[in-house]
């Protein structure tokens, strides 16, 4: 049997990933990614070390660590506090797992010469009839990850296996009660993994002028590269969908498209976010209509399990705009220089430029997917 690379971040799914795949008859080799660090020195939930490595020494499995601090910041949280910063929501879960996990993975089975990767997420790696891999939706919908993986490419697919797919977490916790793992009752991890507490807007406060992100700054913007991401913008005007003021922001970090809660608006009606201008500073709220889009654009297209369509071409899919949206018919138009346009049958409710879209065939598969840029 082959020998496989297991990433495990000390939680239940990964460490009973790892068992199957040793039950299966796999030489299996336990890695943790080391990839966040805060300042009183814990680590994300993605990388406990400790967990990891009883879980490993429990199911009598190798074990190592690899340290991306560095990718982790340069890919992941420096690209966050920009885009938030921009008046953008973006989905750092999906950014780690296709530029941070899977390389560091596969640059820990090559040093470990071996033949593939696995980790815990609940979908299923295919190769379907047309020779592309792609990822399919998990049995159990309600834990089904595929969404986070839609940007991983064929080369990273062809070496990963995923032994979730099939499996419930109540199965998956039952395995490891069986087999005496102590993470068989560890919680789910809700939030993102380097902002614990869930407070976005004041991680960025504290972090978009902490030199560890941005090294090259001194005293002032002036030879930064990333200068706009250390200019946080502050306090602001409220407009409503004609133009006027109506109150005033504390800043477009704090607000997201489709937020209703705390926006201190008293209007006489459920008012949301429908637009945030970070050129004018001013965020557009209106009612609940204002959110509802039936077309959206998306840049940076990734396709997986479809062949990239040439520019014109028009492709009948469903179409999520969020992880726990339900997929939508949609028709996925082919723009060229990476962009598409998706057409809804129904309108979908806020759709937030920089939040993925991640479109599906009627099988279940990862078609694609992009990064919203605007809705209409």
């Amino acid at each position: 049997m082959s020998r496989v690379v297991v990433g495990m971040s000390g939680g239940v799914d990964s460490a009973v990933a790892a068992y199957l795949l040793k039950e299966a008859g796999h030489e299996v080799i336990g890695v943790t990614l080391r990839t966040w660090e805060a300042d009183d020195g814990s680590l994300s939930r993605c990388c406990e070390i400790n967990d990891a490595q009883a879980a490993a020494w429990k199911l009598g499995i190798g074990f190592r660590s690899f340290n991306c601090l560095r990718e982790f910041r340069e890919k992941v949280t420096m690209p966050f506090i920009d885009d938030y910063i921009r008046g953008l929501t973006p989905n750092p879960c999906i950014e780690c797992n296709r530029f941070v996990k899977w390389e560091k993975l596969l640059y820990a089975a090559d040093v470990l010469e071996a033949d593939y990767v696995a980790t815990g997420h609940y979908a299923y790696v295919v190769k379907l009839p047309n020779g592309r891999f792609s990822v399919k939706r998990a049995r159990h919908a309600q834990k089904d990850q595929t969404y986070m993986l839609y940007k991983l490419t064929q080369e990273q697919l062809a070496k990963t296996l995923m032994p979730l797919g099939g499996y419930t977490k109540d199965e998956v916790r039952e395995i490891a009660r069986k087999i005496g793992l102590t993470v068989a009752e560890k919680p789910d991890s809700q939030e993102i993994c380097f902002v614990p507490d869930d407070d976005y807007a004041g991680f960025i406060e504290k972090n978009a002028s902490n030199p560890l992100f941005y090294p090259e700054k001194t005293g002032s913007d002036a030879g930064c590269e990333n200068a706009s991401a250390v200019r946080i913008p502050g306090e602001g005007s409220f407009i409503d969908t004609e133009g006027n003021v109506i109150g005033k922001h504390k800043g477009i970090i704090h607000y997201t498209v489709g937020q209703r809660r705390g926006l201190g608006l008293p209007l006489g009606y459920y008012a949301y976010v429908s637009e945030i201008r970070p050129d004018t500073n001013e965020i557009v709220v209106g009612r609940e209509d204002s959110i509802m889009h039936k077309s959206i654009i998306c840049r940076d297209v990734n396709y997986m399990g479809l062949p990239c369509p040439e520019t014109g071409a028009v492709s009948s899919l469903f179409v999520k705009i969020r992880y726990h949206h339900e997929a939508k018919p949609a028709f996925v138009e082919t723009l060229g220089d990476g962009k598409v346009r998706v057409t809804f049958e129904d309108a979908v409710r806020a759709p937030a430029p920089g939040q993925s879209a991640v479109f599906y065939d009627a099988g279940g598969c990862v078609a694609g997917g992009g990064i919203i840029e605007s809705a209409k």
